[in-house]
């Protein structure tokens, strides 16, 4: 089920929030823990039964597995059951996620005729994966408390953050279901929390699903395009999945509000960034914090000289390069990423009389640059693209990019009122105008954690909510999933 569809915003979200505190108000925590993860069940298993119930088998498999190793005493048993848990977890993720690409290298590289499984990646699998492998790895360490299945299958479902994140930890998530004092209904957690889910669902239909008819007509015409047209498409991009993931972000967040569970912040204006190091310290901030303590850190961090911590840094952009996706564009964009931040890391001192405003711009390019890789079908294709990149042309913005732009209706309606002529005439404007005001959001306006932090709500916020639901609502006859539902 996606945050974006009418069936959630007018049915789900609704009947598990009223339920969930109605339930508490007759006093039957467990029962309403239960409503919880059964709701939590429905929106997962919305569009397929079959990956909920590897959602349900990989829930039961992880909790048996923890529960086992807590009862042990030998310490050869509970490092079984770790190397057990840890295979287990990565080798279903790897069979749905990596299984037809290791073979489609395997055929490729030994010229053999190995049968392709086909198979569709479930859902959220990356994230639920990672949060149950910490939790199996936090157990082994010592560093959970006994919890009961209800509450651990509720911790890993739980529906905001299960297919996109953030990554919580279970001491993030299950004290916060547990307290008492969460159990009634919070009138100014639950007025931030509509704050935010109303600008999140703006970011995702109004800006980010925009942004995908230009770039979409990008990639697939790349062949007609010049310069010019190659730098807007490649900056849309950048804008769409800043947008998509940022909105999704605010949305979970703000559900997350309506419960009284404060999900950890996972996306803190990164375009605000003036260096690659800072630039992944704020974005997708969970998955960066879970290989910094599961991976960098186990591998020696910075504790073993400058040349470990550089292979350190590069094997953790590698890992989160492959976790993105089974194709060579995404470990090629991590590397690009793990050279980019131990560049700065060498020479970053080197700069610090660099004003802050061309460190931010250098750091944009960068990530833009980049970006074009992680959404090209190929590493051939991204060449392509970069190579049109130098093909001058007439340096006019391809028309259909133009054409499909003009065609939203906020372009048609501001047409009526009076701009039609100059829209005729200079085609590109609207476009060119709407990157230029969404860069800026991006560059100078608070983020939406900033906003609901200490708001209050009052008559001009409950009309911004309005007023950008029912804009929303009017454009989800578009209904798009988010960027990152693909990893």
């Amino acid at each position: 089920m996606l945050f974006n569809s009418y069936i959630f915003v007018f049915v789900f979200l609704p009947l598990v929030v009223i339920g969930y505190y109605w339930l508490h108000k007759l006093e039957k925590p467990r029962m309403a823990l239960g409503f919880l993860l059964l709701m939590s069940m429905w929106f997962y298993g919305y569009n397929s039964v079959e990956y909920l119930l590897l959602l349900a088998v990989s829930i039961i498999l992880n909790y048996a597995a923890v529960q086992q190793m807590t009862k042990s005493q030998e310490l050869w048993k509970r490092r079984f059951l770790l190397a057990a848990g840890i295979a287990v977890n990565i080798g279903i993720l790897f069979y749905f996620k990596y299984y037809d690409f290791f073979i489609e290298n395997v055929n490729a590289v030994f010229k053999t005729d190995l049968k392709l499984m086909g198979i569709m990646l479930p859902l959220g699998i990356s994230f639920y994966t990672f949060q149950q492998l910490s939790y199996v790895i936090d157990s082994y360490r010592g560093e959970c408390e006994n919890y009961s299945f209800l509450e651990y299958a509720s911790y890993v479902s739980f529906f905001p953050q299960l297919i996109a994140g953030p990554i919580v930890y279970h001491n993030e998530l299950i004290p916060a279901l547990k307290d008492k004092a969460n159990h009634r209904p919070d009138y100014e957690n639950l007025s931030r929390g509509i704050y935010a889910f109303a600008l999140g669902l703006a970011k995702k239909v109004l800006i980010a699903d925009t942004f995908s008819k230009v770039v979409a007509i990008g990639y697939d015409s790349m062949n007609d395009l010049n310069t010019v047209s190659v730098l807007t498409v490649m900056i849309c991009y950048s804008m769409q999945i800043y947008f998509d993931f940022s909105g999704y972000c605010d949305m979970a967040y703000g559900i997350g509000y309506m419960f009284n569970v404060r999900l950890p912040i996972n996306f803190n204006s990164p375009y605000k960034a003036a260096s690659i190091s800072e630039f992944w310290d704020r974005w997708h901030m969970t998955l960066t914090r879970f290989f910094t303590k599961y991976v960098y850190i186990p591998l020696g961090g910075s504790r073993k000289g400058r040349l470990r911590t550089y292979i350190n840094v590069m094997i953790v952009f590698l890992v989160s390069g492959i976790w993105h996706g089974a194709n060579w564009t995404f470990i090629l964009w991590g590397i690009i990423n793990g050279i980019g931040n131990i560049f700065d890391k060498i020479f970053g001192r080197f700069f610090k009389w660099v004003p802050h405003a061309v460190g931010v711009a250098l750091t944009f390019g960068f990530s833009t640059f980049a970006w074009s890789l992680f959404r090209a079908d190929s590493v051939n294709d991204a060449e392509f693209l970069w190579k049109h990149m130098l093909k001058r042309g007439n340096n006019a913005l391809y028309q259909p990019i133009t054409d499909i732009f003009n065609d939203i209706l906020e372009v048609k309606i501001l047409c009526r009122i009076g701009i039609g002529g100059l829209v005729e005439k200079f085609p590109f404007v609207p476009l060119m105008m709407f990157i230029v005001i969404t860069l800026s959001a991006c560059f100078f306006m608070k983020n939406t954690q900033e906003k609901v932090e200490n708001m209050r709500f009052n008559t001009r916020k409950l009309i911004v909510v309005v007023v950008l639901i029912m804009w929303s609502i009017m454009s989800l006859s578009d209904v798009s999933e988010f960027l990152y539902f693909n990893f």
